[in-house]
């Protein structure tokens, strides 16, 4: 069975490349796929950039063209609900793009034609992701609940009350997840996803996200792939 591996950062999907004895190159859609082995599974690594519309493409290719079959992302999310803080991890059990809303045709949040707004993530792969992120991170809290995803970096305080108060109990925003989300429920892949919380999406969030992406981030990545794969059988 193929596990794909994703992030959105080149830093993030370096320190997950390092852990992979034996990766090749394989160019699709634009895209570099790193097709090799980690604690005894074939591993694709891809970078899917940044977005919903670059998240959903790359998720597409992963399953029709690379047959995997489970899909984790890895990455960094703005912390919203309160307690949620920089370094903590965050576990989604749903997603929800918050820059969507078909009103009044269809409810704000819904998705045309799917009848709902959030797509759950796969039970099983989340909680083996979490139990990962725990013992790969003694000490680090980890949450689990809403992710919430939208085509733009959130960095003011004002629109981070403004989602906090709308969607209360969001855990996190991000760019990727439910974009991803919905294409694995399209076709019935387990998808979970994993993030360090980098800022409170507030008007500081963009001060040392590069350098808190390049010393925390990415060995969190690091370690919870290595540790979720280690202990999956």
């Amino acid at each position: 069975m193929t596990i794909a591996v994703v992030s959105a950062m080149h830093e993030e999907l370096a320190a997950v490349l390092a852990l992979m004895p034996d990766e090749r190159r394989q160019l699709a859609g634009g895209r570099e796929f790193w097709r090799g082995h980690l604690h005894g599974h074939e591993v694709i690594a891809v970078l899917s950039r940044i977005g919903k519309v670059a998240a959903a493409t790359t998720a597409t290719a992963l399953i029709e063209r690379f047959a995997v079959r489970e899909i984790v992302f890895t990455g960094v999310a703005g912390g919203l609900r309160p307690g949620v803080n920089v370094g903590d991890v965050v576990v989604a059990d749903s997603f929800l793009q918050h820059d969507l809303d078909a009103s009044p045709i269809f409810p704000k949040y819904e998705v045309p034609l799917y009848g709902t707004s959030r797509f759950e993530s796969d039970v099983t792969l989340t909680q083996r992701l979490a139990a990962a992120a725990a013992r790969a991170l003694p000490g680090v809290p980890v949450h689990r609940g809403l992710v919430i995803s939208g085509d733009r970096f959130v960095s003011t305080t004002a629109e981070a009350r403004a989602l906090q108060a709308a969607l209360p109990d969001a855990l996190a925003v991000e760019m990727e997840g439910a974009a991803i989300a919905q294409v694995c429920r399209d076709y019935g892949v387990p998808f979970a996803a994993v993030r360090t919380v980098s800022d409170r999406a507030d008007d500081a969030a963009h001060g040392d996200f590069t350098k808190f992406v390049q010393d925390v981030a990415s060995a969190h990545s690091a370690a919870i792939v290595a540790e979720f794969l280690r202990a999956t059988s």
